[in-house]
């Protein structure tokens, strides 16, 4: 049986790994969070001091994910897209929040002065929007509004449809 491939993006802090996780536990689909991955694995082509992160070693990540994302049925989270093969995803959804939301998320999350600037202006530009309209065609490509409960409630029941909708078309 033919499964889907899903991405989700968008700016840090906008509910891409809370999203996920919920829709991989109601579908079944798998979830990979590149985060995580690249932690696991040591995924890192040396250190960002400016941001205090490590820098993903994208070719490493790709090579990693490959296989599975072959088989299908995945849902990748990561804040950038334009490095991911284009053939991988059947759907792609950039998860978009009001900034004043997005600015008490990244707080929490104790992200320096500089980062949460950046961060905010990434959101404000629609960085991951462009980066992901540039990068795959304009139909698979879909914003969601994640600001709160409900609006998560009704991105997983709309991502959901999608996913039934497409098993039905590709498995038929």
């Amino acid at each position: 049986m033919l499964l889907p491939n899903i991405l989700l993006t968008g700016t840090p802090g906008v509910g891409k790994t809370t999203l996920g996780k919920e829709l991989a536990s109601r579908s079944g689909l798998k979830y990979i969070n590149v985060g995580d991955l690249a932690k696991e694995g040591q995924l890192y082509d040396g250190y960002d001091e400016e941001y205090d992160c490590p820098i993903l070693d994208e070719d490493r990540v790709v090579d990693e994910l490959d296989n599975q994302m072959t088989e299908g049925g995945v849902i990748v989270d990561y804040h950038g897209c334009d490095f991911f093969p284009e053939r991988w995803f059947h759907v792609v959804f950039v998860l978009r929040t009001n900034t004043n939301e997005l600015y008490k998320r990244l707080e929490t999350r104790g992200y320096n002065e500089k980062k949460l600037k950046d961060n905010i202006e990434c959101e404000i530009f629609q960085v991951l929007y462009e980066e992901a309209a540039a990068s795959y065609k304009e139909e698979i490509v879909h914003e969601l509004p994640s600001n709160n409960p409900q609006e998560l409630e009704s991105n997983i029941d709309q991502i959901l449809k999608w996913i039934e909708q497409w098993m039905k078309v590709n498995n038929s």
